[in-house]
């Protein structure tokens, strides 16, 4: 068995062509399989465990593919990044878990002048973080929560990391668009709306995109036999969180 060929590899979860909310333009998303993070609202719990396993239905969770492979699947959608301004949105999961082969798809991507986008948590350590972001073009970053304590609960990992690698990526003015899922009796509240706004006001800056929490992952637990802590739970819809919008509008006015 060649121990290097296997090295070069990575765990995807799957691909997601002509996306259109994981970045500018037409994109293919590829979902990078393995997570530190146990978000209780996690959508997609099968990509969190690392490397290939049974998924359902003698189905199987992740493939290993090289950069080689992994480009060719991108590079088929070419004229479509070209022609709408999009191109590669590396998610996941969290890409930074397989950071070598990330930081590489990202440079083979770049020569092919492909705009490349990172969506990540931010949870790694800071040398692996700047290594694989300052690859990308544009960086998606999740936020959950303004309380450590919260945070914690929520996805079960310490904040500190997180916000120390945002800090750092607004050092090296990289191209930054923090990303808050918003959850039902997690970070819903006005409240929250201004402690969130409040914790990204202090990096400078004053933009986010709110994702409404969804049910698209619950039959996925049922499948897997996982406990779900929001089972039932109604989907948000993005008119209900127009106030909710409007208070973080009002933080970073200065208005609060």
């Amino acid at each position: 068995m060649n121990i290097d060929a296997i090295s070069e590899k990575a765990c995807i979860l799957n691909f997601q062509k002509f996306s259109l909310h994981d970045g500018p333009g037409i994109r293919t998303a590829v979902f990078f399989k393995g997570c530190p993070l146990r978000c209780l609202w996690c959508s997609n719990p099968e990509s969190q465990k690392e490397g290939v396993q049974p998924e359902y239905e003698s189905a199987l969770a992740g493939k290993m593919y090289s950069v080689d492979e992994v480009m060719d699947i991108c590079l088929t959608d070419k004229d479509f990044y070209i022609e709408s301004g999009g191109g590669v949105t590396l998610t996941g999961g969290e890409v930074l878990m397989q950071a070598d082969f990330a930081r590489k798809l990202l440079n083979r991507l770049k020569a092919e002048q492909i705009h490349t986008t990172l969506e990540t948590s931010g949870f790694a350590p800071v040398e692996t973080f700047i290594s694989v972001s300052e690859c990308a073009d544009l960086l998606l970053f999740d936020i959950k929560h303004y309380d450590d304590k919260k945070h914690k609960e929520g996805t079960g990992v310490d904040q500190q990391i997180i916000l120390k690698n945002l800090s750092e990526a607004v050092k090296r003015n990289m191209d930054i668009l923090i990303r808050i899922p918003v959850i039902p009796g997690y970070n819903d509240d006005l409240a929250d709306a201004v402690g969130l706004a409040k914790l990204i006001k202090k990096f400078g800056m004053a933009e986010a995109q709110l994702l409404p929490f969804h049910q698209f992952g619950q039959g996925k637990y049922e499948k897997l036999g996982i406990p779900y802590a929001f089972a039932g739970q109604k989907s948000l819809h993005s008119e209900v969180l127009e106030e909710y919008k409007l208070m973080m509008e009002k933080v970073w006015r200065g208005c609060e």
